[in-house]
């Protein structure tokens, strides 16, 4: 994806947060995080998006310490007015990545080919994923991810955060788990998904050491195969839907992988 596709999710979904958030108390739990509180939902999303425009827009070199971060967020806002704190930290991330300059320099934390591009990638992933947080405390399904976005999510999340050396991942002997997409490049279906490098189809070797990935298939079995739609998979493989509840997703193998996946997998 392009970043004014990336920056275009982020407004999109961010929006759709709000309207979630709009129809529901703030006392609602959030059954995909089950700590929270629809609340502490807001808080934690309108606290990221201040967070990363201030290190976007003033071109910070290193991430913001607890100090740093607690004068780019300021004070909390009262829960009457919490809505409109999380509207006005949404408009100004989506403005800071709009205005900012391609060549931008600042802090990023996954391979990625520019800063810029960094940052409007992990912000619609992190907004679009709690947004379908914000429906599930609404207690209603949303809109489906678009394909494209759900592709370069699922691509983010095991090519950039599960191969990364902090990533609990891991299994005493080798493992293989297969992710297809059937609505991806190597379906055939004309996604609109680069088929030369493969995307739409991952193939994750885990061992005790971190994540290796490659794009496409294998002529070798996987121990495990997870093959359907590029919504569901983005939800089932970011922890956001059960394994029970991914219609369209067909398991084939050892579903325990799926059992480690949702242990070790968490990112926090």
């Amino acid at each position: 994806m392009e970043i004014t596709e990336h920056i275009d999710a982020l407004r999109r979904e961010g929006n759709r947060l709000a309207e979630a958030a709009a129809r529901t108390e703030l006392s609602a739990p959030v059954p995909t995080c089950p700590e929270w509180q629809l609340v502490d939902l807001l808080r934690h999303i309108g606290y990221v998006h201040r967070w990363a425009a201030t290190i976007l827009s003033q071109g910070l070199r290193a991430p913001l310490d607890e100090t740093g971060a607690q004068a780019a967020v300021g004070p909390l806002p009262s829960d009457a007015a919490l809505l409109d704190w999380y509207r006005e930290g949404h408009t100004a991330l989506v403005g800071a990545l709009t205005a900012a300059p391609a060549d931008v320099e600042c802090w990023s934390f996954l391979p990625s080919p520019s800063p810029l591009a960094f940052w409007a990638r992990r912000q619609a992933h992190e907004t679009a994923v709690h947004r379908h947080d914000a429906d599930a405390a609404a207690g209603m399904p949303g809109p489906a991810v678009d394909t494209a976005l759900a592709l370069d999510g699922i691509d983010e999340l095991v090519s950039g955060f599960m191969t990364r050396g902090r990533s609990t991942l891991r299994s005493d002997r080798p493992r293989t788990l297969q992710v297809r997409a059937t609505d991806g490049a190597d379906s055939g279906t004309g996604s609109g998904a680069d088929s030369s490098t493969g995307t739409g189809s991952w193939r994750l070797t885990i061992t005790q050491e971190p994540l290796t990935v490659t794009t496409g298939e294998s002529p070798e079995p996987a121990d495990l195969t997870l093959a359907g739609p590029a919504r569901e998979l983005y939800l089932l493989l970011w922890n956001r839907l059960p394994s029970g509840r991914a219609r369209d997703v067909v398991a084939t193998g050892d579903r325990d992988l799926l059992d480690l996946w949702h242990d070790a997998a968490a990112l926090r």
